[in-house]
């Protein structure tokens, strides 16, 4: 019956009579092995039709006859009627319902695959295709083509688990072109098609179905949109360093960690614990390769520093806003509080199958909540300590057996001299405790010198001293003391300095400027260390140092000074300030005139070709400058603190990396403001926290900081300091409504920025008045401003400047009908951005053309304008670009009869608005919602929007208070 109504006995097709024969035996398949009546027959097949009760009969004993060769088909007559008695297993329909029963209850993943697949190949077409349903039963017979899409969805997930991903797409093609409406085939076969490498084909499928959902008032799932990013962007997210080299044994280990991946079941995880060297993270790294095909859309590894030497372990909000970046979610949308993260996070893993290795866990609650509560994915936890009940099964790993760890010492010293002396790798094994850790070091030792027999070896590590003599790790720290006692004078000072980090690593320059030594020197030194195991390259020209390892160098006394570890850091941090104040100057010249002076100079300093390789810089050092603040802070070395805080705020604000920058400059903060006498200090602290909070939405503590930094630069005289302080005041007060007094502020600014002979900052508070003249719908003083603007900076050569006057030119422009002069001002500014390789500045000249081609009713290039701005600002964090990118792409969409497109971009717009607190992109987008909603027939919905829109632009005395309110009162529906 799934298809055309067939029987089958012996190999050969049963004839089943005519259509009136076949009703009835359709009748009575439906009703298998229960008694139907002569009336209950006549009624379905006839209508009840008195007169056709007489043909049952003769049907009957004719399907008699058809079924005379089959022992286990049978129709008997009953007192009441007749009865067709059949083996379950005879009839698809029931075999079909047995089958995926079956495969509900089998443990094992591949008998599930071979009992649905045999479920899925009994249907042939549609449910009694070449039946009239309505003559056997009507809305009475229960159809199972759910089930069949059930079953084909069961089917191909397991498929995609199993890592036959073309099997799923050819299974699931026919299904989501059919009925492209159903959602979870449709990212089913992403899924496929992803794993199959055809982005394209995702995309595609995406577009259909989510043009399906649009006719029935519906947006696409969380999980559609994800896969589709996914299919733009490219490759998933992974952060896994590559595989250990070497990797022995550890057979059962892996086994249970695979073993739990393969178990269905929410939230699955792995927690391996175990002794320092023991190779927890190496198990944890090779078992994450190994899976990656089980786990597609991403393997991410978070350092957790829960036993890092000088380092505090990684906060939950810390450890959830990395996850979200490498899950793709933008900076800017990231949101502050750690619950909201926590639901972000678990709400981007909702249908993925990603590997999370969360590596040094220092405790259970760090932890939990970094836990992938979706069913799909797996973490792998690595620690020191034994996790709790549910932090996932529990692996405790101990030393390597002696033939592991034999096989791995072979592995890697990889020499001749091994041949025919098993007993004595065993002994220096065993002297190393059969530690993957140890046995790594003392092979790179013994690879390294190839002249050193193996009894030389053995002998040095059987003479070693313990590192620790307060830790039970006494054999496999042999290795590691012999190593360092064959390292020479400069190479062990390196060594015993880089246990003292206070940050995660170190590049080349840095390690000139700790160990007082020129670059070239201190690169060999360092390739030596990485050459015996005693360092990790993590990057080109970049090490750190396993925690193991950092405790054993921390632990070296100092043969030469007792201020050693003192005097090293100093200069340390001596470099990062003054590396620091040069990749800033570079990478954002127009904050060269705010930097605070330097007090310290470097023995080596890094050298920037541009802006972009300084950015680079600043990025690849923002977890050492952030440690380095704190050791500073904590030693008394507030001048340090201070000013590596206020130098690397551009970086926080560009990046919206809230957290370590209102940390940095609430440290500095604390400094600044218990000396009274440093001015000069508090006065530049309070301006940069103060943008900080500004940014958060605190915009009454930006207000409150930004004035008291106001007064710091005026008892210093520090006029340029004001000017900058009152945009900081003034940029909050717009936000808040209270325009009049951010235009006084902005003048004021305008007025300081003269006397000073600052033309940058003059078009600077020039612009901000001009876009508050536009706020307020002053369009031809928002003209004249910006006009007088980008003279002065075409005079001064300030590109950037230039590209920012011109797109706000072109956006007043626009307003006023000028659209070719609208056009070109941006064409202008997209040129410029990209020459400076300002993606942020390209976007928004995109996206305001785009806006200038739907005044004019060009939808297509509106369409394609702003495509390219969101390819362009994928990379950028900025949320107000982000917010007013989905603004203008929901107003496009809207203009174009894309209602749920438009309603998904206002909605977007409204949620980034309120993360940051900008309450005229927030009016805009409430605006926006509430037109859609009302368009879709949502109007319960859009009432709130409504009374939103108005007040908002009410409380910022915008003239569209005026307009929502008039368009508002039109309206006769539940929108009132």
């Amino acid at each position: 019956m799934l298809g055309p109504l067939e029987a089958w006995h012996g190999g050969t097709r049963v004839p089943l009579g005519d259509q009136q024969q076949r009703f009835v035996l359709v009748v009575l398949l439906l009703h298998a092995n229960r008694p139907v009546s002569t009336e209950r027959l006549t009624e379905i097949v006839w209508g009840g039709n008195p007169e056709r009760r007489s043909l049952v009969r003769g049907y009957i004993n004719k399907l008699r006859n058809a079924f005379r060769e089959a022992d286990d088909v049978s129709i008997e007559t009953t007192p009441t009627g007749y009865l067709l008695q059949v083996d379950e297993d005879q009839l698809d329909t029931a075999r079909f319902e047995r089958l995926r029963e079956e495969a509900v209850r089998a443990e094992d993943p591949h008998r599930a695959i071979g009992l649905l697949r045999a479920a899925v190949d009994l249907w042939r077409g549609r449910f009694l295709e070449d039946i009239d349903v309505d003559r056997v039963g009507g809305t009475g017979v229960t159809s199972p083509e759910e089930g069949y899409y059930d079953a084909v969805g069961d089917l191909a997930e397991l498929e995609l688990n199993a890592g036959d991903h073309r099997s799923a797409r050819d299974r699931l093609r026919p299904v989501v072109r059919t009925d492209p409406a159903r959602q979870r085939h449709a990212e089913l076969l992403m899924r496929a098609l992803l794993a199959c490498g055809d982005r394209v084909g995702a995309v595609r499928v995406f577009h259909g179905t989510a043009a399906a959902l649009a006719e029935e008032g519906v947006e696409p799932g969380p999980l559609l949109r994800k896969l589709v990013a996914r299919a733009e962007r490219g490759e998933p997210a992974s952060s896994l360093p590559s595989r250990p080299g070497g990797f022995t044994g550890r057979g059962a280990e892996l086994g249970a960690i695979e073993a739990v991946a393969a178990a269905p079941g929410e939230r699955r995880a792995v927690w391996v614990s175990g002794a320092p060297g023991v190779g927890k993270t190496g198990l944890a790294v090779e078992a994450a390769h190994r899976l990656r095909d089980r786990f597609p859309d991403g393997q991410l590894l978070v350092r957790l520093n829960g036993y890092t030497p000088n380092l505090s372990p990684v906060t939950v909000s810390d450890a959830l806003t990395q996850l979200l970046v490498e899950l793709g979610v933008p900076p800017e949308q990231i949101p502050a509080s750690v619950n909201r993260k926590f639901t972000l996070y678990q709400t981007e893993l909702y249908g993925t199958r990603t590997l999370v290795v969360l590596d040094n866990a220092h405790s259970p609650e760090q932890v939990r909540p970094l836990l992938p509560e979706a069913s799909g994915c797996l973490a792998v936890v690595t620690s020191r300590r034994v996790g709790d009940p549910d932090t996932g099964e529990h692996v405790r790993l101990s030393p390597l057996p002696p033939d592991d760890a034999l096989a791995l010492f072979r592995a890697l010293a990889g020499s001749p001299r091994l041949r025919g002396r098993s007993a004595e790798v065993a002994g220096v094994v065993k002297r190393c405790g059969y530690l993957p850790m140890p046995i790594r070091v003392a092979a790179a030792l013994f690879r390294r010198h190839d002249r050193w027999p193996l009894e030389h070896l053995l002998r040095l590590l059987e003479e070693s001293g313990p590192w620790r003599a307060d830790t039970d790790d006494v054999a496999g720290a042999a290795a590691v003391r012999v190593s360092y006692e064959q390292l020479d004078v400069p190479q062990r000072e390196v060594f015993r300095l880089l246990g003292h980090l206070p940050g995660p690593d170190l590049d080349v320059v840095g390690a000139a400027a700790l160990a007082d030594r020129d670059v070239a020197g201190v690169r060999v030194v360092l390739d030596d260390l990485h050459e015996v195991c005693l360092l990790e390259e993590v990057a080109p020209e970049r090490y750190r140092m396993l925690d193991p390892l950092k405790e054993f160098a921390a632990a070296e006394p100092s043969p030469t000074t007792p201020t050693e570890r003192a005097d090293a850091l100093l200069r340390l941090l001596d470099f990062y300030l003054v590396g620091l104040a040069e990749a800033v100057g570079t990478a954002y010249p127009f904050d060269r005139a705010q930097l605070p002076a330097l007090h310290r100079t470097s023995r080596v300093v890094p050298v920037f070709g541009d802006e972009h390789e300084a950015r680079a810089w600043i990025a690849a050092e923002r977890d050492n400058l952030v440690a380095a603040i704190r050791y500073a802070a904590e030693h008394d070395l507030p001048d340090h603190a201070w000013r590596l805080a206020v130098l690397i705020w551009r970086h926080f604000h560009t990046t919206s990396r809230f957290e370590d920058w209102v940390e940095t400059m609430e440290l500095a903060r604390g400094l600044v403001c218990a000396d009274l006498d440093d001015d000069y200090g508090r006065a530049h602290v309070l301006l940069r926290l103060a943008t900080a909070y500004d940014r958060l939405g605190r915009l009454e503590d930006a207000l409150e900081l930004a004035t008291r930094a106001l007064a710091a630069w005026r008892r210093l005289g520090d006029v340029p300091g004001e000017a900058a302080t009152l945009c900081a005041i003034a940029i909050p007060l717009m936000e808040l409504g209270r325009h009049d007094e951010a235009i006084g502020h902005f003048g004021a600014a305008l007025e300081k920025y003269e006397r000073c002979g600052d033309p940058r900052g003059q078009a600077h508070a020039l612009s901000m008045l001009g876009v508050l003249d536009e706020e307020r719908g002053d369009l031809d003083a928002a003209l004249r401003r910006h006009r007088a603007a980008v003279p002065m900076l075409r005079e001064v050569g300030h590109v950037q400047g230039l590209a920012h006057a011109l797109n706000n030119l072109g956006s007043v422009q626009q307003r006023l009908g000028l659209v070719d002069e609208a056009l070109a001002a941006h064409e202008e500014a997209h040129e410029l951005a990209v020459g400076l390789g300002d993606d942020c500045l390209a976007a928004y000249a995109l996206n305001y053309a785009g806006n200038a081609h739907r005044s004019r009713g060009r939808l297509a290039e509106a369409v394609h304008c702003q495509e390219r701005a969101r390819v362009v600002a994928a990379e950028v964090s900025d949320p107000d670009l982000h917010t007013r990118l989905y603004l203008d792409r929901a107003a496009t969409a809207q203009a174009g009869g894309d209602r749920a497109g438009a309603l998904h971009s206002y909605r977007a717009a409204l949620d980034l608005a309120t993360g940051t607190g900008n309450r005229g992109h927030g009016a805009h987008a409430h605006r926006g919602v509430a037109r859609v909603l009302h368009a879709l027939g949502q109007h319960t919905n859009a009432a709130g929007h409504w009374d939103a829109a108005e007040s908002g632009f009410a409380a910022l005395g915008q003239p569209e208070a005026d307009q929502v309110r008039a368009e508002h009162s039109a309206l006769t529906c539940a929108c009132r």
